[in-house]
């Protein structure tokens, strides 16, 4: 019963995490896009990044919301994490233009700290993936 309720309570911070990113994205879509266009590492994908981000977090906050999909969806919020970890670390290590393409509050951390915050995510998702129901079954049958 406990390890359900962190499940959720993991769940409802994702979501409320990709949703609130997506719709920041979405609304100042122009500045998000020209600021990805700025960035030596995806300018020849802005395009494409800019609506596939937001669409992906919208997909992975409603994926979220249920139980059949929990286990994909805290894989994938994982990858995702991770991801921009990632593109984070590159960025601030390789390039001489940092660009922040991040909407809201989270505009407002700077690269350590958001490599904090992305890190925190990242472990919140594995503790979902290991306390969920879905992956110990998985594990006994194994």
């Amino acid at each position: 019963m406990k390890r359900n309720i962190v499940v959720e309570i993991i769940c409802l911070l994702f979501i409320l995490l990709f949703a609130y990113a997506a719709v920041s994205k979405l609304l100042h879509y122009s500045q998000f896009k020209n600021e990805l266009g700025r960035s030596p590492l995806l300018a020849v994908f802005a395009g494409w990044v800019a609506i596939g981000i937001p669409f992906l977090e919208i997909i992975l906050s409603l994926l979220l919301m249920f139980t059949k999909f929990r286990i994909i969806s805290l894989y994938s919020s994982f990858g995702l994490m991770v991801l921009f970890s990632l593109y984070i670390i590159a960025i601030t290590k390789f390039a001489d233009y940092v660009p922040c393409s991040c909407g809201g509050v989270l505009a407002r951390l700077n690269w350590n700290q958001h490599l904090i915050f992305n890190s925190v995510f990242i472990l919140l998702s594995v503790v979902g993936v290991l306390l969920s129901p879905n992956s110990r079954a998985r594990v006994s049958e194994d």
